[in-house]
């Protein structure tokens, strides 16, 4: 697994930071981009000072915050040079996290004690797509036996869960 660090973190990467309040950037801070967005480099990882999250130039960057974020806000956020990984890889280190009671799909990278069906990071970005639609629009259910929250638990169950494709799981259930 590549190691990441302030030289290499910002080059076609997956992270999600954590916000933080309590941090105040130094004035010699490490980093200024052309966006205004502030970066200060410690051993352990890399604070971020920005009004801008999730596509990041050519990275995906996820902020993790107690309340709902919303774009142009200013948030400090912080990831350890671990939490970073590579999106243009054809390693199978992510995975896809579906709360159905919520109706939320989120990409997580896997752990040393993951057990879920791997994917690389766009083949999980394309799955994720078509989960949404999924809970989002039930007119595709109307072809089914099964009620609709039975049958969406079911096919995105297996959906997650293997190489098949969205078509190839559906078909198993007529």
């Amino acid at each position: 697994m590549k190691t990441y660090n302030k030289t290499n973190f910002f080059k076609h990467t997956f992270c999600e930071f954590t916000q933080v309040d309590d941090f105040q950037f130094p004035e010699n801070t490490s980093y200024k981009s052309k966006s205004e967005s502030l970066y200060f480099y410690t051993d352990e990882g890399v604070y971020r000072k920005s009004n801008h999250w999730g596509r990041v130039a050519n990275c995906r960057w996820k902020l993790i915050t107690e309340e709902k974020y919303k774009n142009q806000e200013i948030v400090v956020g912080f990831a350890k040079w671990n939490a970073f990984y590579p999106v243009n890889s054809a390693d199978k280190i992510f995975f896809i996290e579906v709360n159905f009671e919520q109706k939320t799909v989120k990409i997580q990278t896997k752990t040393a004690n993951t057990t879920n069906y791997l994917f690389t990071y766009s083949e999980a970005q394309k799955r994720i797509k078509q989960i949404n639609h999924l809970l989002k629009d039930d007119k595709w259910a109307q072809y089914f036996d099964l009620e609709i929250k039975e049958l969406q638990f079911k096919v995105i169950s297996e959906f997650i869960s293997s190489n098949k494709t969205l078509q190839e799981v559906k078909k198993g259930f007529n």
